[in-house]
């Protein structure tokens, strides 16, 4: 990021400048993203091979809560002792939990293995996105979305098809083994990012305290909500006391965060206006679309009678729409030099595509229905680009890492407080209607789409006519959420972004 006292950056050299560090990041970029997804087609055969059928979610809590307590540590730190430096070690951590993951003989090991891949993947997450921050002025950060982009929809790709493929072939620990050739190729083209120092070393103190009390708050909020996406009020019990936990643990890191030295949170910078509305506006985008992509897979094979392989066509749009939303929200930044406007009408648009759904989801053709998804991934892509280069501007340089992090964290959480939300709304709807039905559906959340052809002729029609009206508020939720974010978007302070 260039300050008012620099020379601007003429065209050739803010190119030079992304081209230096971005072939050193993408490789970081993808293994973060593709983490999940390249594991989730093994989950099954995981399940069948160490005998933990029931306990197969911690695969992926374990994941999320160390991703989501990576990512203000390696923000912080990177401000303060160099981004590549600490990118080197996320990505060295990353081979240490995909080896531990292969080689586990059990499923504790497992766990071990994916808590420090999610570390890993936290890491990676937010210095990726810092060290382009800092190479590119904001204004023209909008240019190069597309090299970002491409990075996402790879993963987004790859991840399911390559995951299945090893599993059915070689194994579940291939899915685990196959990462290590990838992150020995990223090491030696992170070494190639140019080293910028961070902002200082001497009297640095690390902000243990703050540290702990973030991971006492981040484990039992998300181990409640995973609860309460078990779709079982016996689960409330338990959910309602990991909530207290966490309640009283973010209460104690606030009161260490005003009063630490060096926080983990610079609750200065969380608070400042652009940045609350920014990274609220985004969990509620990223939760929406998160949740959607948790549940439309059931809806489109249990009530549209969709195919595995056809639903994987009929969601294409959503990937497609989000990179195109992304690529036009970062054009018409580097045009405009402003950016929430953009937010406001994407999310809007997804709202109102949202709402559409909902009404008209029964009379619509599947092309139609595609063509609607399509409309709602243009709308939140365009929030994307938006919400990382506005929070980065409004961070400044030498808490670029920190911005960063805010928003890795807020769309982590965001998507876990937004599937639980989605899931409830599903199950409460079918509770007031028939509680067999929802039984019915509990079980196809825990099973999968597969478990409908199971079921006898009867019970399939009854299942299908109580989602179709439980999939209706579940979409008129998630339009809620995107109205909220628009709303939240147009409240934003309006800034240049250089």
């Amino acid at each position: 990021m260039t300050s008012p006292a620099e020379p601007a950056m003429t065209a050739a050299e803010m190119r030079s400048a992304f081209f230096r560090s971005f072939p050193g990041v993408a490789p970081a970029i993808i293994l973060s993203a593709i983490d999940q997804t390249i594991v989730a087609t093994a989950l099954p055969a995981i399940a069948g091979a160490l005998g933990a059928v029931e306990s197969l979610s911690w695969v992926v809590v374990a994941y999320l809560i160390a991703a989501t307590i990576a990512a203000p540590v390696f923000g912080r730190l990177g401000d303060v002792f160099g981004r590549r430096r600490l990118l080197l070690a996320a990505l060295g951590l990353a081979a240490l939990g995909a080896a531990t993951s292969a080689a586990a003989p059990s499923f504790g090991m497992l766990i071990l293995g994916r808590l420090i891949q999610g570390f890993a993947g936290g890491g990676l997450a937010t210095l990726s996105m810092a060290l382009i921050g800092e190479a590119v002025p904001p204004r023209e950060r909008g240019r190069f979305q597309a090299w970002i982009v491409a990075c996402f929809t790879t993963a987004s790709c790859l991840g399911p098809i390559t995951g299945g493929w090893l599993t059915e072939h070689l194994g579940w620990r291939s899915v685990f083994w196959a990462l290590l050739p990838w992150i020995a190729i990223a090491v030696p083209l992170a070494l190639r990012i140019p080293n910028r120092p961070g902002s200082r070393h001497a009297g640095f103190r690390f902000d243990l305290p703050g540290v702990l009390l973030f991971a006492g708050f981040v484990a039992p909020a998300l181990l409640a909500l995973s609860q309460l996406q078990k779709l079982s009020l016996a689960a409330l019990p338990l959910a309602g006391g990991l909530a207290l936990l966490a309640g009283t643990a973010l209460w104690l890191l606030l009161r260490q965060e005003a009063r630490a030295r060096d926080p983990l949170l610079p609750l200065g910078l969380l608070t400042e206006p652009t940045i609350l509305r920014s990274n609220l506006m985004t969990a509620c985008a990223h939760g929406a679309l998160v949740a959607l992509l948790t549940f439309l897979p059931i809806y489109l094979q249990s009530v549209r009678g969709a195919s595995p392989a056809g639903a994987g066509v009929l969601l294409l749009p959503l990937s497609l729409g989000g990179g195109i939303g992304g690529l036009s929200a970062g054009w018409l930044m580097t045009r405009t030099g402003i950016g929430m406007p953009f937010a406001t009408f994407g999310l809007a648009l997804a709202a109102s595509a949202l709402v559409a759904i909902a009404m008209l989801a029964g009379a619509l053709p599947d092309w139609g229905m595609a063509a609607l998804f399509g409309l709602v991934a243009l709308g939140f892509g365009c929030s994307y680009p938006v919400v990382q280069i506005t929070v980065q501007v409004a961070g400044g340089t030498n808490r670029l890492g920190a911005a960063a992090a805010s928003v890795q964290f807020s769309r982590t959480l965001g998507a876990a407080v937004a599937t639980a939300m989605v899931g409830a709304l599903l199950f409460g709807t079918l509770a007031a209607g028939d509680a067999g039905v929802a039984a019915l559906f509990a079980r196809l959340v825990q099973a999968g789409p597969g478990l409908l052809a199971t079921l006898p002729p009867v019970e399939q029609a009854l299942l299908r006519g109580g989602l179709s009206e439980a999939f209706r508020a579940a979409f008129l939720g998630a339009a809620a959420m995107a109205a909220l974010g628009s709303w939240l978007a147009s409240r934003v302070p309006l800034q240049r972004l250089g």
